[in-house]
């Protein structure tokens, strides 16, 4: 294996990890923000109203998005690092 195609599947595992991420860290950040600014409206300062629909939105996003990161996942190690281990 060359330098090049160590870079190449560095480069396409760092690109796989940011898409399956993308949309569980995507739900986080709109329910966080959207609680944040609920507790300032209503000067509500609960732990717990933060923690408990933030862990929701996320499981619930992880569910329906599962076979789409499962696919990309896959698809990495069949078309990318396989062929490099196999030698091709």
């Amino acid at each position: 294996m060359t330098e090049g195609q160590i870079i190449d599947a560095l480069r396409d595992g760092l690109w796989a990890g940011f898409v399956v991420s993308l949309p569980i860290l995507t739900v986080a950040l709109v329910v966080g923000v959207a609680i944040g600014l609920f507790q300032a409206l209503t000067s509500i300062q609960e732990m717990t109203l933060t923690f408990v629909p933030k862990l929701g939105a996320i499981a619930i996003t992880y569910w329906i998005c599962m076979g789409f990161m499962a696919d990309t996942l896959i698809d990495l190690w069949r078309d990318r690092l396989i062929p490099l281990i196999a030698g091709g």
